[in-house]
C-alpha cells in the first residue's frame, strides 16, 4: 500500500494566498503518511478577469508558486502532482501545465493541456479557454511511488484516446486535476472518471476545485480517487480541504487479470462506408 493526498481547494486570485494553502497542505499530506500530494487544476491563480491575471502570469523559472510548491516537497520529503499552473511559454503564449515534482523539489514531468475548454452551456457560462492558451503537443507518463502516471488536465477527461494512449505507454493511475463548472461536474464528473478508471483497469486520481471563488465562479468539487475496477475510494464532496488514499498495486493485476482489456485492444482500421 502506498498513500496519496488530495487537496481540494478554492483557488482565488491572489497567487500568494494560494501558495501559502498549496505548501500547507504539503506539510499535511506528509504528517498523514502521503507520499503523494495531488493538487487541483489552476492551484495558483483561478481567475476570469484576464487584464487583471495576466499581472501574474510568468515563465516557469519565474513562477512563485512553483517554487514555493518545489520548496515544501524538498522540506517535507514528498512527492507532489502540482496539478496546474497557468505559464507563460517561451513564445509567450499561455499554457496550462501540470507538473511532476519529487521529493526533493525537481521536475520529473510537465504536461501542457491537450484539449482546450471552448464550451456554451444551457445555464448561460461560456468559455473560451483557446482566447488565452495554448494546447499541448501530446500526452506524457512518469514514474512515481505510485506507479507510472499518466498526466490528463479538467476537460481531457472527455477523450478517451488520450487514456488508451496513456495506458498503451505503461500508465496504471491517472491524474485528472480539475476546475469543472457545477452543471457539467453534476453530470459527468463521477460517470467520466469511474469510466477512464474501468476502461483502463488503472487508478484514478482526480483533485478538485470547489465553491465560489474569489472571481466569481463555480466548481463542482468531489475530488475522487477510483480504484481500477471503478469503485470509489474516496469523495470529498464540497469542501475545501485534505483527504487520503492507500492505493494497492495488487489491485490492478487483479482486475486485469478478470478482465483483460489491455490484452484485448486491437488497433482499429479505418471505417468503411458505403
Amino acid at each position: 500500500m502506498t498513500r496519496a493526498a488530495l487537496l481540494q481547494m478554492t483557488s482565488g486570485i491572489d497567487p500568494a494566498g494560494n501558495a501559502a494553502t498549496l505548501a500547507a497542505g504539503v506539510a499535511e499530506a506528509k504528517a498523514g503518511g502521503a507520499a503523494m500530494l495531488f493538487t487541483p487544476e489552476m492551484s495558483g491563480l483561478l481567475d476570469g478577469n484576464r487584464e487583471r491575471a495576466q499581472r501574474h502570469y510568468a515563465h516557469e523559472r519565474d513562477d512563485h508558486v512553483l517554487s514555493a510548491v518545489r520548496e515544501a516537497a524538498a522540506k517535507h520529503g514528498i512527492w507532489v502532482h502540482l496539478g496546474s499552473l497557468a505559464v507563460l511559454r517561451e513564445d509567450g503564449k499561455l499554457a496550462n501545465r501540470a507538473f511532476v515534482v519529487d521529493d526533493s523539489g525537481a521536475i520529473r514531468a510537465r504536461y501542457d493541456k491537450m484539449h482546450l475548454f471552448d464550451v456554451d452551456l444551457p445555464t448561460g457560462e461560456s468559455w473560451r479557454e483557446s482566447n488565452s492558451y495554448t494546447a499541448g503537443a501530446g500526452p506524457v507518463v512518469v514514474h512515481t511511488p505510485l506507479g507510472m502516471l499518466g498526466l490528463a488536465i479538467c476537460y481531457d477527461l472527455r477523450f478517451p484516446d488520450l487514456f488508451r494512449a496513456l495506458s498503451d505507454a505503461g500508465a496504471t493511475i491517472f491524474a485528472v486535476p480539475a476546475a469543472f463548472t457545477r452543471p457539467t461536474g453534476a453530470a459527468h464528473w463521477h460517470v467520466l472518471l469511474r469510466a477512464r478508471a474501468i476502461e483502463a483497469a488503472a487508478f484514478v486520481i482526480a483533485a478538485a476545485q470547489t465553491g465560489v471563488h474569489a472571481d466569481g465562479r463555480t466548481t463542482y468539487g468531489h475530488s475522487l480517487a477510483i480504484d481500477p475496477w471503478g469503485d470509489v475510494l474516496l469523495d470529498l464532496g464540497e469542501p475545501a480541504g485534505l483527504g487520503f488514499v492507500d492505493i494497492a498495486p495488487a489491485r490492478i493485476e487483479e482486475v486485469r487479470a478478470r478482465v483483460p482489456v489491455l490484452r484485448h485492444r486491437r488497433a482499429i482500421p479505418a471505417v468503411a462506408t458505403s
